[in-house]
């Protein structure tokens, strides 16, 4: 099975060697046919602490790397 690529914004890189990435997704509502904006946040590896607030990265899937981490930087 392939593994998810997310693309997203960063809010946060006050810990070390980690991020956490806003996502955000639209869909429409299903009976109300309106395009509704929901987001997630996920906290992502950064191994070389290369991203800020405010950058847009990609992240994908990975094996677990904390109690929190299950995502790593792909690129920015």
């Amino acid at each position: 099975m392939p593994k998810r690529i997310l693309q997203g914004v960063v809010t946060s890189a006050a810990n070390e060697q980690t991020v956490t990435v806003s996502v955000e997704r639209r869909f429409k509502h299903p009976l109300l046919q309106k395009t509704v904006r929901k987001s997630k946040k996920y906290r992502a590896h950064d191994e070389k602490n290369a991203f800020k607030a405010g950058d847009t990265v990609r992240i994908i899937e990975c094996a677990p790397k904390s109690k929190t981490k299950r995502w790593e930087v792909l690129e920015g």
